[in-house]
This record gives C-alpha cells, sequence and structure tokens, in this order.
C-alpha cells in the first residue's frame, strides 16, 4: 500500500512538473496572480522580491531605479511579410505608490515593453529610469511606456502631478490625462490619487486593426469600469521589434516613494487572465515600515526645507519667463471637462502638430472655420484640426460634451473625430487625416482627375451605410444635418467618409429631437425645417438627396451662373424624367460610361429623398436595401419641379423673398452666414445653441 502511494505522489509531481515546464515554456502569456515569491524574473537596481512575494521596485532611498522584467522575449513578428500575426496584447497588473511623505512622492513607475533590458545608461527622477538626456525621444529607441507620474515635470510637458501618459521612445507623453476611473453605478469619473498608497489596478488593451490603446484604471475594491481613462491611436509596428521584453520600470528623485507591483497577467494574443484579488499578497502596514532616527527624520526635514527654498527662489527667477511662454499655449479649461480627459487635446500638442497653424498647413477653408493638416509629436499620426470661432460660453458646455460623444462614433464610412481643445475665442476640433481631401474637388473641379461611376456609386454606398449607422444602428440617434459633398471626404483607397460632425445634433432612440437651430447648407436644406425648426432623420434624407444627385450629375444643387431653367438641380432632373430621358442629367464628364440601371437608381432615388413632404422620403434604411438591389424603387408619385424649387426657396431669409435670383448668385458666391431674421449672425459653434436661426451657403 505505501509503495503503490508513493508511485502515486511520484506521478503527481511528475505531471505537475511537466504542466509547470509547458506554462513556462508558453513566452506569450502568463500570469503572477499569488505575488511574485520564486518568479524567475530579471531584476536590476533596487528591485527586489519580498518575503511575501510582494514585488518592490524602488525604497525610499533618493534618486535610484528599480526594473523588474519577464526574463524570456515577447515574439511579435513585425517584420514577418506576411503580416498575419497581430500585434495586439493584453496585459492588467496591481501596482501601489507609498509616498514617503503623506502630502508628495517622487516619482513614478512605467508599464514597459522594451528590445532590451539593459537600462544601466538610464536616468532617475523625471527619466523613470527609461531614458537620459542623451537619448530621449530618439526613434531608434523602440519603447512604448505607459507612465504613472506623481511629478510635475516642465521638461516634460506634464499636464500636472497626478497623470497618465502614453510613452513613445520619450518621456514626453503622446497623450496624458489625470488619474481617474469610471464608476460603473454612479456612471461618472471618479478621481484616484495615484500616492493614497492604496493598490490600483489597471488594464491595457492594444487592438492592432484598429490601432487603438486603452489604459483602465479602478482601485482594487471596483470592477473593471466600462469606459476606459484614456484612449489613443497608435502604429505600434513603428515602434516595435520581433522581439521585445515586457516588464516595469520605476524611479524616485530628491523626495522617494515606495514602488510596487502586487500581481501581473499579460496575454500577446488574447485576453489576459484576470487577477484573483484575494490572493495577491498584503502591502507593508506603516507599522511595519522602518521608523527613521530622530536625527535622521530632522535632517529630511532640513534637506527638505532647503529644497522648497531653493524651488521658491528658482520660480521667482524664471516666473517671468514662464509665464510667458505658457501664454503662448493658454487655454481655457473648466471643471466640467474634466470627465473628458483623452478626448481633450493640449492646445500645445495641436500647436506643434500644424507647425504652429502655418498657412502651408492649411487644407481648407468654409463658413465655420479654417482646417490645418498636422501630424501628432512621437507617434507620426496624420490629423485634420478644424478651428472655429466662439464668441461666448453659451451653451458650450452641451455643446463640447456631444462632440466628446460622437468621438465614440467607430464605422468604416466615418471620419473619426478624435477630439477637441477650447483656447480664448476658438474651439479645435481634431479628425482623422483624409489624404485625397473632399469629394466635392473630384467633382466641380476639372483640375483633379475625373471619378468613374464604379468609384462614385461605391462612394454613395459607403455614405449611406455610414448614415444607417447614424440614424439606427447606433446607442443614440445622430442627426448630421450637414450632408453634403465637401463633407464627404476621400481616404487612400478614395473611399468616401462622412466628416465633419461640428453641427451635428444627439438624441435617444424613440424619442423626438427637440427644437434646435436651424442651420445647414442651401440646397441641401429640408424646407420643413422652416416651419417646425426641428432637425429630424427625414431632414438628414433630404440633404442625402441632393448629395445623389450632384454625384451622379458632377454639379451643385444650386448654380446661380446658369439660367434659371437649370439653376436647381432638382428641378432638371425633375424635368428630365418627366420626359423620360432621365440619363440625360448625368454627369457629361463620365460620357456615357455608367452601369446605366445604377446611374437611373441613383437618380430617382435622389428625387425621392427630395420630395417636399417629409413622410413621402424613403427611411436610410430603405435607402440602402435599394443601393443594395434588396428591393425595388416605389412607384410614387413625381414631385413637380416647380413646386420642389418653390418648397426650396421657402428656405430662403424673408428678407431676401424678392430678386431671388439675384440674392442666391450673390450668397453663394461669397460663402457666407445669412440669418433668417433681421439681424446678421455669424458661424460660431455657441450659435448652435441661440435662438437666433442661420443658413450655411455652402461653397
Amino acid at each position: 500500500m505505501a509503495a503503490a502511494f508513493a508511485a502515486f505522489h511520484f506521478w503527481l509531481l511528475s505531471c505537475l512538473a511537466v504542466t509547470s515546464l509547458v506554462r513556462a515554456e508558453d513566452h506569450d502569456q502568463f500570469i503572477f496572480n499569488n505575488g511574485f515569491l520564486n518568479a524567475n524574473l530579471h531584476l536590476d537596481g533596487n528591485a527586489k522580491i519580498q518575503s511575501n512575494g510582494l514585488l518592490q521596485l524602488t525604497n525610499t532611498s533618493k534618486i535610484v531605479v528599480g526594473h523588474a522584467f519577464y526574463p524570456s522575449p515577447i515574439n511579435f513578428n513585425t517584420s514577418s511579410p506576411s503580416s498575419a500575426r497581430s500585434l495586439s496584447f493584453s496585459t492588467n497588473f496591481v501596482i501601489a505608490l507609498v509616498p514617503e511623505w503623506n502630502v508628495s512622492s517622487g516619482h513614478g513607475i512605467a508599464f514597459v515593453i522594451s528590445p532590451s533590458m539593459d537600462f544601466s545608461h538610464a536616468s532617475g527622477s523625471e527619466y523613470l529610469g527609461l531614458f537620459s538626456t542623451t537619448n530621449n525621444g530618439n526613434s531608434s529607441n523602440h519603447v512604448f511606456a505607459v507612465e504613472f507620474d506623481t511629478i510635475e515635470s516642465l521638461d516634460m510637458e506634464d499636464i500636472d502631478n497626478n497623470h497618465v501618459g502614453i510613452d513613445v521612445n520619450s518621456l514626453i507623453s503622446i497623450r496624458s490625462t489625470t488619474a481617474a476611473y469610471y464608476s460603473n453605478e454612479e456612471r461618472e469619473n471618479r478621481s484616484l490619487e495615484l500616492i493614497s498608497g492604496h493598490p490600483i489596478h489597471v488594464w491595457v488593451d492594444y487592438n492592432d486593426g484598429e490601432k487603438l490603446l486603452n489604459v483602465t484604471l479602478a482601485p482594487t475594491t471596483s470592477p473593471k469600469p466600462y469606459q476606459p481613462l484614456l484612449t489613443t491611436s497608435v502604429n505600434l509596428s513603428d515602434i516595435l521589434v520581433d522581439t521585445m521584453y515586457v516588464g516595469f520600470s520605476a524611479a524616485t528623485g530628491s523626495i522617494a516613494s515606495n514602488h510596487y507591483v502586487l500581481g501581473w497577467s499579460f496575454n500577446r494574443s488574447g485576453q489576459a487572465q484576470s487577477l484573483e484579488i484575494s490572493k495577491l499578497p498584503e502591502l507593508p502596514t506603516p507599522s511595519e515600515v522602518p521608523n527613521l532616527p530622530k536625527a535622521g527624520r530632522r535632517r529630511k526635514l532640513d534637506q527638505l526645507f532647503m529644497i522648497i527654498l531653493a524651488v521658491v527662489v528658482l520660480v521667482m527667477i524664471t516666473g517671468a519667463a514662464y509665464f510667458r511662454w505658457r501664454k503662448k499655449y493658454e487655454e481655457i479649461i473648466e471643471d466640467w471637462e474634466k470627465e473628458y480627459g483623452p478626448q481633450r487635446f493640449l492646445y500645445k500638442t495641436l500647436y506643434k502638430a500644424t507647425k504652429g497653424f502655418k498657412d502651408k498647413q492649411l487644407l481648407g477653408t468654409g463658413g465655420f472655420g479654417k482646417v490645418y493638416k498636422g501630424t501628432l509629436p512621437f507617434s507620426d499620426e496624420q490629423i485634420a484640426v478644424k478651428k472655429v470661432s466662439h464668441e461666448s460660453n453659451q451653451g458650450m458646455k452641451e455643446f463640447v460634451s456631444e462632440i466628446v460623444c460622437m468621438g465614440r462614433l467607430r464605422h468604416r464610412n466615418l471620419v473619426r473625430l478624435l477630439g477637441y481643445c477650447r483656447r480664448k475665442k476658438e474651439l479645435l476640433l481634431v479628425y482623422d487625416y483624409m489624404p485625397n481631401g473632399s469629394l466635392d474637388k473630384y467633382l466641380f473641379n476639372d483640375d483633379n482627375p475625373n471619378l468613374n461611376w464604379s468609384q462614385r456609386f461605391q462612394i454613395i454606398r459607403g455614405v449611406a451605410s455610414a448614415l444607417l449607422y447614424l440614424h439606427e444602428e447606433w446607442e443614440q440617434v445622430v442627426l448630421h444635418r450637414d450632408i453634403k459633398a465637401s463633407n464627404v471626404l476621400l481616404d487612400s483607397n478614395l473611399n468616401g467618409r462622412l466628416g465633419d460632425f461640428g453641427l451635428a445634433r444627439l438624441y435617444d432612440h424613440d424619442s423626438d429631437p427637440l427644437t434646435t437651430r436651424l442651420v445647414g447648407t442651401l440646397g441641401y436644406l429640408d424646407p420643413e425645417l422652416t416651419r417646425t425648426g426641428k432637425a429630424t432623420k427625414t431632414a438628414d434624407l433630404f440633404a442625402f438627396g441632393a448629395f445623389l444627385l450632384e454625384v451622379a450629375c458632377g454639379r451643385k444643387p444650386i448654380d446661380p451662373s446658369l439660367s434659371p431653367e437649370e439653376r436647381f438641380l432638382v428641378g432638371l432632373v425633375s424635368r428630365c424624367w418627366k420626359r423620360g430621358v432621365i440619363l440625360d442629367a448625368s454627369d457629361p464628364r463620365l460620357q456615357g460610361n455608367y452601369v446605366v440601371e445604377e446611374m437611373e437608381k441613383v437618380l430617382k432615388l435622389g428625387m425621392l429623398c427630395s420630395n417636399s413632404r417629409p413622410d413621402l422620403r424613403p427611411t436610410i434604411k430603405e435607402v440602402v436595401q435599394y443601393l443594395d438591389d434588396n428591393a425595388s424603387l416605389p412607384h410614387t408619385p413625381l414631385e413637380s419641379a416647380e413646386n420642389i424649387i418653390s418648397s426650396i426657396l421657402e428656405t430662403l431669409p424673408p428678407d431676401h423673398s424678392t430678386e431671388t435670383n439675384r440674392s442666391i448668385a450673390n450668397n453663394l458666391a461669397s460663402d457666407c452666414i445669412i440669418p433668417l431674421s433681421s439681424s446678421v449672425v455669424r458661424a460660431s459653434p455657441n450659435s448652435i445653441s441661440s435662438t437666433d436661426t442661420v443658413l450655411h451657403i455652402g461653397r
């Protein structure tokens, strides 16, 4: 019996050993759920593993660093020609920053992905043990990090002394925000003090397909928040090499902290396993921390006093110069904006990205502002920055709230709204950069190459798909309110993407939109809006109808240079349809090279959407079905050209009802904002919530 038990015991231990060996060789994923006792980590500097399994990177010694890395390299295969392997990864860990003094701490801790574990030439303090003055910012570093910093360093352009930052080859973060977490129960952001001395659970998830990095924080007493603290676009294929090491780095300065890691889970090819908080090692209690002798405490107080005195003198000497520098980047930040975190860009970031908003970076100018091309520092991500003037703060909170909300829209045929910034009397909206510009330049400018019918039809279907997403498929209804060719941008493959959400509005499904500001572009503006003042889905469909016609016909909805009979595009198409020659309205530049059934369908669908009666227009879902040949066009009686034109003229200001043609010509030529009341209203974001009514005469 004893021999049998011994044999079974030997077999069980053998199985466990084999299992452990297999798991140890699985370098793509690992988990340290019971602390790091007996863990084979690569440690250097002040890093050590305590007897209870707690990983301590630094103690309260001054100007020291500590590193802890998983010893086996992680294979990313970035140079693989097949590009079959995604660079996505997921990790979560629990950290604690226990300060030497209750009111101050230094410096911080970072999660790191690096091609090497050798940081012997790195500096402490604000460099967090990762870089030095000689290599900070070098693209050859190939280092990616998420920092948790408790010192506001001017050299690193830190936003405050309690922030989370995304670092690429430099400690000057490409994006950063004040530490906080989203409370699932209260449905709002709550502040989170990094130097509280309490454990903090961190999740870092990278989606290679969308090139999106999410960083989420929460106390260990809370579940993972529904919303991340920081979301940013970054292409790690430009940063990572074939094999990388993952780990942590921490540093202290003239003021020190204990930096701890309690547990860690990582997965290179899927979602990292969750940590069991109850199994993590305990932090030392204050009684377990060695007390300083009285002389030592007095010496430290003297040192702290001298440091404070030196800082005060330094501030007095350099204060004037600093404030002059700061004024250059001065921006408006109110308390209600703090919850928007990652959607708020620093003005100095956008200023540098656009090279100071130089004219050579100018992409275009419209009635609501100028658009500049930019490149975000350190990430090389190209962006488009739209500067809009605003004269007051009336309605600004609601306006920015909706802008931030729309920053969460994700669709292949939408231009992504990355965020915003406010400075003085300017609002800056940040979008993805579209290299081929706007569609109107290809339709109406002979200097640009002509788009063939296949490209145009694909663009139409893409914009329809995007509008279906906005109206029916997102968590709220999004009314774009300014659909036109100049707001459809073309990516590198000439795919159409609907952009410019500066006028968009949101409301919940199964509810009615509120009466709002009448804004839009003449020729695309639903006549019903002048009577009800309500932005609706059918109003977007009216504008989409005008868009269909301009793409198919290659001309604007209203052209004052033409004869009165041909000035209004809907009138021209209506008369051609009535005579049975609707294809005669197609763009002459196509020279008849199009699919007849598709061209006829687009022209007729444009007319159906342009009906003066909203109830007779199709829904966007029906439009997509017609375009995809999943349904046939309805046999709706054709509305007369005179009736359609008459309804469009109703959108003109009352004081322009006479001498209509001259008024249209003058206003179209000036590309201006005109009022529907007697007083002139200039284009501004706050005007959207004002009681006056304006109309944008588009390009």
